[in-house]
């Protein structure tokens, strides 16, 4: 299973990001291998408007399972769900704390938006 994880840098020990859409970086932690990719998200990070939006089709191309993130906006939200993407809520401090939270299933799961449109 692929999950993403927002990010303000490229490693586990970076400080996770609540934002989804405007997260720098997304690392993407495969649960089967313990391995991880770092895609980057500078086009959402720069967006004046769509970010949630950008971000969101950048994770269906990369066939991620699940993401992880402090909040989702309606549009992120929507394209999400529509490809089959679970949405957990962590609140974590460092990337490496949110996977180890997914790993014991400590995360709820986003049954909607948290937040409205254009949220920075």
């Amino acid at each position: 299973m692929k999950v993403a994880f927002t990010s303000q840098g490229n490693s586990l020990d970076s400080q996770f990001d609540e934002r989804f859409g405007r997260a720098m970086y997304f690392i993407i932690y495969d649960t089967d291998t313990n391995e991880t990719k770092v895609l980057e998200n500078m086009a959402g990070v720069e967006s004046g408007h769509g970010a949630g939006i950008s971000a969101a089709k950048k994770l269906v191309d990369a066939k991620v399972d699940a993401v992880v993130t402090g909040n989702c906006g309606p549009n992120a939200f929507y394209v999400l769900s529509e490809n089959n993407i679970k949405i957990y809520l962590s609140n974590a401090k460092t990337v490496k704390e949110a996977i180890e939270d997914f790993k014991n299933k400590k995360l709820e799961i986003a049954n909607s938006p948290t937040k409205g449109g254009h949220w920075r």
